[in-house]
């Protein structure tokens, strides 16, 4: 998967308010790759979600922030 690839699914998958956890299937198709764990209305719920899994770096965060833009975690 190509950086702009990556960028582009993370921009898909983000929600319009509150926070979900992404994980990441290697093999899927390189451009479907992600794929939507959980949404959380508290950043801190979704944080811990993250934290309580087997693999922590293979998941991220994604939300928008107060400007429209695109942050991931």
């Amino acid at each position: 998967m190509t950086n702009n690839d990556f960028e582009q699914e993370k921009i898909k998958l983000t929600p319009e308010t509150g926070f979900s956890l992404v994980g990441i299937d290697y093999f899927s198709e390189p451009v479907n790759q992600l794929y939507t764990v959980e949404h959380f209305e508290m950043y801190q719920d979704a944080l811990n979600a993250k934290k309580s899994r087997k693999n922590p770096d293979e998941y991220f965060i994604l939300y928008k922030g107060a400007g429209g833009e695109f942050f991931s975690r």
